[in-house]
């Protein structure tokens, strides 16, 4: 089973949302699941890091560390719970027909935490991933792009508590913004959605970006 290729179905879809928060993900994934399954297709939610009872752990681990942890260590952690889940989810469920897989963070996620926000820079966390599983790509990834008055906005409407990230300072915020846009740059398979826009219109945008995948 510990095999280097795997055979991913042509039906089957792998996506992935980014963005900081307040940016909409859950909301857009919420819209986006129940318009597949409305089209019969079969739809699986993982969040990262977690997704699996291994990478749950970690989570806890992470968001509820009172001490700070050292960068690549965190960084180390999150390739873990990424590296468990797609062993475990995500290539079994992709090798099926008909699927369709949402993770609600993935590797861009890393570039911009780690790589900018925590100042290892991006080639650190590139090479991280350079092995399988860790090099499976997404077939899209939504980046749902806001700026940080927004996300302040929105967070503090929500009156939402603070976990360990998300204590974190404003320059913390505008360093992972970069890493996003870095990485809608970089990569192809991402696209950058305006996410100020209000609900309806994101989600239309993006079912504008999935009718070319999925024909």
């Amino acid at each position: 089973m510990h095999h280097n290729n795997f055979n991913k179905h042509p039906s089957s879809y792998l996506l992935s949302f980014e963005g900081i928060e307040g940016s909409g993900k859950s909301t857009q994934i919420q819209k986006l699941t129940e318009k597949l399954k409305s089209q019969g297709k079969e739809v699986t939610y993982l969040r990262e890091p977690g997704g699996t009872l291994f990478g749950e752990k970690l989570r806890t681990a992470i968001l509820e560390s009172k001490t700070e942890l050292h960068p690549l260590a965190e960084a180390h952690l999150f390739a873990s719970a990424r590296a468990q889940i797609l062993f475990e989810k995500v290539i079994p469920t992709l090798e099926k027909d008909n699927q369709i897989i949402i993770l609600d963070r993935f590797k861009d996620s890393s570039i911009a935490y780690q790589g900018f926000a925590r100042k290892l820079g991006p080639q650190t966390i590139i090479d991280l991933h350079n092995n399988f599983p860790l090099n499976i790509q997404t077939d899209l990834t939504f980046y749902l792009a806001i700026d940080l008055q927004t996300s302040m906005d929105r967070q503090a409407k929500r009156g939402n508590e603070k976990d360990y990230f998300e204590k974190s300072n404003q320059s913390f915020y505008e360093d992972l913004i970069k890493g996003y846009e870095y990485c809608a740059n970089q990569y192809k398979n991402i696209v950058r959605i305006d996410a100020t826009k209000d609900i309806e219109q994101v989600f239309n945008d993006i079912q504008t970006q999935m009718k070319g995948l999925i024909s």
